[in-house]
């Protein structure tokens, strides 16, 4: 599995150059005077009494960060950037701290509460400079919560989805790499799922729904590991299904795309063992589908 780069958190006023996650830029503070008007003197009270129980924000940040980096406690990290959003909740102070609040909960395991609160930055600070890493850490939840192949893959088509808005949205950002990496191992995934689904209907001699499983990793996964055993079980099927001209075509592909593959040996010993050869059938499904991602 691929982790997350860990983001360099400094201080404010602690220059962040060269790190993942540039998230504490230095940044002037407008201090804004307000006049109080006419009320009650209980309004007055509680007014008062309100301001003085707030914390300045780039105090509450910073303990936030000194949660996170020194002490390694990313829970309380959340509840100190939480509290600049709720007392501070237009400053820049509670922008930085809503990043702040999604990587901390990513640290602590906390993928749900990450991509909502990775969500809420996106939507309130679509622009932002922090929106990438944003989009990033929504796909990574994701990407950590991958089951394996015998289970419901929902989450790996939501990370696959997540991780490619990254690329398409913020191509140039220095997240997209790792994008790339996370989204090889989610359709590796993917692809795997369907082979086991795919073996299994071919256990049960149900070799219709079999090859259509396969059909599904020849067409959308044939980048990944799975697709030389994908091409090795639709000549076996075929062969059982005497369709002996898509067995001879899936072996041939094999052979020409994976000459040194274990799976071919076995896809042509059973073409030669129906009394042929692996030959491409240029009008077969299985040639044109490896023709259009300029393979074969």
């Amino acid at each position: 599995m691929f982790k997350t780069f860990v983001p360099r958190i400094m201080p404010q006023g602690t220059s962040l150059r060269g790190g993942w996650m540039p998230i504490a830029r230095v940044c002037a503070i407008a201090l804004l005077a307000g006049s109080l008007g006419a009320c009650s003197s209980f309004d007055m009270f509680s007014k008062k009494e309100e301001a003085a129980s707030d914390e300045p924000a780039d105090r509450l940040y910073n303990e936030g960060l000194y949660l996170l980096n020194a002490k390694q406690d990313p829970k309380q990290a959340v509840k100190k950037f939480e509290e600049v959003d709720r007392q501070h909740p237009y400053s820049e102070w509670a922008r930085k701290s809503l990043i702040m609040s999604s990587y901390a909960y990513y640290q602590a395991g906390e993928y749900d509460d990450c991509v909502n609160s990775a969500k809420r930055y996106i939507t309130l600070h679509p622009g932002g400079a922090d929106a990438a890493y944003a989009q990033f850490l929504i796909g990574s939840s994701y990407f950590d919560e991958i089951p394996d192949i015998t289970r419901d893959q929902a989450r790996t088509e939501k990370a696959l989805a997540a991780l490619d808005e990254v690329i398409r949205k913020y191509p140039g950002s220095e997240y997209s790499i790792s994008a790339k990496k996370k989204i090889e191992v989610a359709r590796d995934q993917l692809a795997g799922k369907e082979m086991d689904t795919a073996r299994y209907y071919q256990k049960r001699r149900e070799n219709i729904a079999a090859i259509n499983r396969f059909k599904v990793v020849i067409t959308q996964y044939q980048t990944t590991r799975h697709v030389e055993e994908a091409l090795m079980r639709l000549t076996e099927t075929y062969m059982s299904l005497g369709i002996v001209n898509e067995a001879q075509t899936a072996a041939a592909v094999l052979g020409h795309n994976f000459p040194d593959s274990p799976w071919y040996k076995d896809a042509y010993r059973m073409v030669r063992g129906g009394g042929v050869e692996p030959h491409e059938d240029q009008g077969s499904w299985i040639s044109k589908a490896f023709k259009k991602v300029g393979l074969g």
